[in-house]
């Protein structure tokens, strides 16, 4: 295990693609990539961990979906520099519920492969739809209003969220239950979207409010004012 991970120029790259295969049918299931943390727990324990550049940690493959990768080999490219592992794949490889992450056909933009799980009880909404406005990133403006909120830009994805507080503040102000779920919905949502422009994972903000959670509001004020 040690040779392998010496082999690799940490200095040079932090981060070290890793092409995904069924180890039965060689179909590729996805690309990620591994810290030398990550690697060092998937040799450890044949399990797939992969740094996640959006949620800025390491995670086990199916943490949350149950859907897990147990690798059979692991096989470093010519260079030093670029990983494939071959791996049982348990349920799917991609959060869209699908076989393999790679279903757009580029050309046409039309899917090739059906949804065969639905993910969204094992991600969660907020996960779900976090990763849905990442895909409207790509989709048709005219039909879809996330991806025309994003083209227009961040000054106007930022005043939808302006807008939206001020919105669940009226509601609030109201004393108007129905209203305050309602608003405070489109707030969450235009919350997501200015982070997905920003490619920042709502799990970022679960983890620091996991970090927050047993530190006093004092003493959690007093750490960021004495940054």
């Amino acid at each position: 295990m040690k040779e392998i991970i010496a082999k690799i120029d940490w200095q040079k790259q932090e981060l070290l693609p890793v092409v995904v295969q069924d180890a039965t049918t060689n179909e590729v299931l996805m690309m990620a990539y591994m810290n030398e943390e990550a690697l060092e727990l998937s040799l450890k324990t044949k399990q797939a961990y992969y740094y996640s550049r959006s949620k800025q940690r390491v995670w086990k493959k199916g943490e949350s979906s149950g859907h897990t990768q147990e690798i059979e080999s692991f096989l470093l490219d010519c260079d030093n520099d670029t990983l494939l592992i071959k791996v049982k794949q348990s349920g799917v490889a991609c959060h869209t519920g699908r076989r393999s992450c790679f279903f757009t056909e580029l050309t046409s933009g039309k899917s090739v492969s059906d949804v065969e799980v639905d993910t969204t009880a094992a991600y969660g909404v907020i996960d779900t739809l976090y990763h849905t406005i990442q895909e409207r990133k790509n989709a048709d403006p005219s039909t879809s209003w996330t991806a025309k909120l994003l083209s227009k830009g961040e000054n106007t994805i930022l005043k939808k969220v302006v807008e939206e507080a001020g919105e669940y503040c009226f509601a609030h102000k109201d004393n108007d239950a129905d209203a305050m779920i309602y608003e405070a919905a489109d707030l969450t949502y235009h919350v997501l979207v200015a982070l997905a422009s920003k490619n920042i994972s709502p799990d970022r903000i679960k983890q620091e409010l996991a970090r927050r959670f047993g530190m006093s509001g004092i003493a959690e004020k007093s750490s960021r004012a004495d940054k």
